[in-house]
């Protein structure tokens, strides 16, 4: 039997500074993928309160991160609540200061803007130090560069870095990027997954794109 890694621990080595966040999760709008995990050398069982900011599940939106991320020290997900009324005069939120100033003033959460869920597909790099603002979709393969701002969706396989973040490239042509959306490698069972490694770590992409080729089309 392989001692194939598992998704259902937090510490996936022994230098614990890799954490598998989906088994620290306790809120129920958040949703990690198996193997995604957050490196920090301080609190990495952190994750979700120090890099999940302004989360508050009654607002309705979720975080869904697929599997197979890597997430690098410092990056943080913003949730709807941050936001601020933006349809008035002023952007205070005079009702979350209660007494006169509540009754006055219409329920908090019913007036802030709502971006929708925020979706990163499976087998993405965000670098260091990142901010994923709310609603953002985030397709998969795709990397953030360090200290990049995403304010706007993101295509799979795509490379995109800067505040506010913007494309830089596609990581590959858009026939090998069909090929990778299709296999879904991220999907595998384990054992099937360990055979592919090395396909999935070879850095001959013509062999790899005749291999993805010759798997898929002979279904």
């Amino acid at each position: 039997m392989h001692n194939i890694p598992n998704p259902n621990i937090v510490f996936p080595n022994e230098y614990k500074t890799s954490c598998y966040i989906k088994n620290v999760i306790t809120a129920p709008n958040i949703f990690i993928g198996d193997y995604t995990y957050y490196d920090d050398p301080v609190d990495p069982t952190g994750f979700e309160k120090n890099n999940i900011l302004f989360n508050c599940p009654d607002f309705g939106d979720k975080l869904i991160i697929g599997k197979f991320c890597s997430i690098a020290c410092g990056t943080q997900f913003v949730m709807g609540t941050a936001n601020h009324r933006i349809n008035s005069i002023t952007t205070y939120p005079f009702n979350v200061f209660g007494g006169a100033w509540e009754e006055n003033t219409p329920p908090h959460l019913s007036q802030l803007p709502y971006k929708g869920d925020t979706i990163i597909g499976n087998d993405v790099w965000i670098g260091r130090e990142c901010v994923i603002m709310p609603g953002v979709k985030v397709g998969d393969g795709s990397i953030i560069a360090t200290r990049s701002v995403v304010t706007k969706n993101i295509e799979p396989y795509s490379i995109v870095g800067g505040n506010p973040a913007h494309f830089i490239k596609k990581r590959f042509d858009d026939e090998f990027i069909e090929l990778l959306l299709k296999i879904k490698w991220w999907d595998f069972e384990p054992q099937k997954l360990l055979d592919f490694l090395p396909l999935l770590c070879d850095p001959n992409l013509d062999n790899v794109r005749i291999k993805l080729k010759s798997i898929i089309y002979s279904k």
